[in-house]
């Protein structure tokens, strides 16, 4: 990170003078490393045009058409969640550079509120003029997506000549779908040309508004203890009054109600960050309830808001088992994320997520979940606020039907001088703060995400990689005391879980990176010490699974059972079963060659591990999202009386 220091000083310093010196030239004639800042961007999200648009020096097309227009079909309000068509029409000459912006809110330039100092927009280098798009656009798509537009296809009439009454003005037209779901803020369709590098406003819509920007949505469960009487709700909404859940058949709770602000967010003094800056938006407010007087391992319904703003459907839902039942089903993945569900340019797409997404649904659909468990990386908003909302959009077949517990990782968590251990900005400046808001875990306290839980036969214990786990810190401390309070006669299995691997085979410099040797050094020991059984990470976005190991050294090696599938025997305890499972979404990382003997199944695709767990074995397969076909299997067994 010391070079990172180094070129944000440099650059604070260098701003008046480049200022001076570039105060007469566009953003295109600036030098390629202070045009794209990559090494300002880096880790924050992917670099791409569209990534760095948000800076640049917009300004009207110098175009005297006056035939163009630019409208939505969308009827007077927009709905919580539909496809709406926008189309271009008038156009004299299209263009491959045409393209259409989702901006919320719509007052999303100079006169909403950006900052007047030229000094804050240093971040993509773009020091000519002020911008004109204060907010980053929600999502983006090129008119070319419609495959008749650069070849007109779509004609009409605008002008004819006076003498012969032929056609003397023909325009084309364009139409492309968007996706939007119900973000609160109203929104607007800008026309613009010129591609992401050098674009230039065309035409707008009006503002268009969501016909109930206060409705209660998104709802997602969770566990707070291990009994399976009790499940947390989460929910969202544009109200600030406490709302209720009803369940059961008559009960209710009211909720709480919280939400954050930019003041909440971390930054830099120079650039900001953006979630402080062109990436926040209002998340409106998060309500949680917790149903109690629940039995576990039934099924139940339930449904939120108030008469005021409106009430949710009504959803059926499953608890979990309580802690000591024989069996548990469980889905577990890593960095997932979500991707459009239109051909939409955003600024951090996961390719993989919406297929994961699809068949952890028919999971769940066919009853075969008792919960979920996402191990860091969750919606990859990072610092990019709307992107919460679309995330739990797509997860909402999921997460309000079983409990769905998470881990933090580095996107949710790491920037600079907020106390992570990690001195990047891949959080984009949220912290933490908006993770915890919208998924509370049964924690210790505020920023300590680190907790315990029993399903069945299985004791998991939930790490943050991402905060102190040296020896004697107070997480180091605690993982030592929750796993040798386990008791193995009630829950036999201890799952361990985070998301920085200790072990990877995995090629490239990112890959490379993913392994912090300290935290191996000071950790392993302890899985060691408590018998651990199955260590889980994602971070890098793969499936590995490794044999018994312990100082990158096989104690034991699996056999084949009758079936060919590869089972360890814990009733001799040896070492525990390491996988990495951080396939859910993210592009995909690939393998060497050369894998060390330890590497045992190693599987670049998208996908999700199932488990099955009773107290005499856990059974874990990893599906293929794609096809649905198990790609690896493996059993860890033991004798009941250890």
């Amino acid at each position: 990170m010391e070079s990172f220091f180094s070129f944000k000083t440099f650059f604070i310093i260098l701003f008046p003078f480049l200022r001076a010196f570039l105060s007469s030239s566009s953003s295109s004639s600036l030098h390629p490393l202070v045009l794209h800042s990559t090494l300002m961007h880096q880790n924050y999200t992917a670099i791409s045009d569209f990534r760095v648009l948000n800076r640049r020096a917009l300004f009207d097309c110098i175009d005297a058409n006056p035939f163009l227009q630019i409208n939505v079909n969308s009827g007077s309000k927009l709905s919580d969640n539909q496809f709406v068509e926008v189309t271009v029409s008038g156009v004299l000459v299209p263009s491959k550079d045409d393209w259409i912006a989702m901006i919320s809110p719509s007052s999303s330039d100079i006169s909403g509120g950006c900052p007047q100092s030229l000094a804050f927009y240093v971040q993509t280098g773009d020091v000519s003029n002020l911008p004109l798009l204060c907010h980053y656009p929600v999502k983006a798509q090129f008119v070319r997506n419609d495959p008749g537009y650069l070849s007109c296809k779509k004609r009409e009439c605008k002008q004819k000549n006076i003498l012969d009454g032929t056609c003397g003005v023909k325009t084309c037209n364009g139409t492309i779908r968007f996706h939007v779901i119900n973000i609160r803020t109203d929104i607007q369709f800008v026309f613009f040309t010129g591609g992401f590098d050098a674009p230039c406003i065309l035409s707008r819509t009006g503002n268009l508004n969501f016909a109930n920007p206060k409705m209660p949505l998104y709802g997602h469960l969770s566990s707070v203890d291990s009994t399976g009487t009790s499940m947390r709700l989460t929910w969202v909404s544009g109200d600030k009054q406490p709302q209720q859940v009803q369940y059961g058949g008559g009960k209710s709770e009211t909720s709480q109600v919280t939400t954050f602000s930019q003041d909440d967010m971390c930054s830099v003094l120079a650039p900001p960050s953006p979630a402080k800056d062109f990436g926040w938006h209002d998340p409106g407010y998060i309500h949680t309830a917790v149903m109690t007087g629940l039995q576990p391992s039934r099924n139940f319904s339930y449904r939120y808001g108030s008469d005021s703003v409106g009430w949710s459907d009504q959803i059926q839902f499953k608890t979990p088992p309580v802690a000591g039942a024989d069996e548990v089903r469980f889905l577990v993945f890593g960095d997932m994320g979500k991707a459009p569900l239109d051909p939409s340019t955003e600024h951090y797409i996961q390719p993989g997520s919406l297929s994961v997404i699809k068949g952890m649904i028919g999971e769940v659909e066919n009853g075969n979940v008792d919960s979920i468990f996402h191990i860091g990386d969750i919606s990859y908003a990072t610092g990019f606020l709307v992107e919460w909302d679309y995330f739990l959009q797509l997860i909402t077949p999921l997460a309000s039907k079983v409990s769905y517990m998470t881990a933090i990782g580095n996107h949710e968590r790491d920037y600079i001088d907020s106390g992570s251990i990690y001195l990047t900005p891949d959080s984009g400046g949220e912290c933490g703060v908006p993770y915890e808001i919208y998924f509370p875990m049964p924690t210790p306290a505020k920023d300590k995400p680190w907790y315990s839980i029993e399903q069945g036969s299985i004791h998991f214990t939930v790490i943050s990689t991402e905060h102190p786990w040296s020896e004697n810190s107070e997480q180091y401390n605690w993982m030592k005391n929750d796993m040798a309070s386990v008791n193995r006669s009630r829950t036999p299995w201890l799952i361990f879980t985070g998301h920085r691997p200790m072990y990877s085979s995995s090629t490239g410099l990112f890959s490379a990176m993913s392994v912090d040797d300290n935290f191996v050094k000071d950790v392993e020991p302890l899985l060691l010490q408590s018998k651990v059984d199955l260590v889980l990470f994602g971070h890098v976005h793969n499936y590995e699974r490794t044999c018994s190991i312990y100082k990158s050294q096989c104690l034991t090696m699996p056999r084949k059972d009758a079936s060919g599938v590869d089972t360890y025997d814990h009733t001799n305890y040896s070492a525990p079963v390491q996988v990495i499972i951080g396939m859910a979404g993210f592009t995909l990382d690939k393998f060497s060659d050369d894998a060390a003997r330890w590497s045992l199944s190693r599987i670049s695709k998208f996908g999700y591990v199932r488990a099955h767990a009773t107290k005499a074995e856990m059974k874990l397969e990893f599906v293929a999202a794609e096809t649905g076909r198990v790609e690896d299997a493996f059993r860890i067994t033991k004798m009941q009386n250890r």
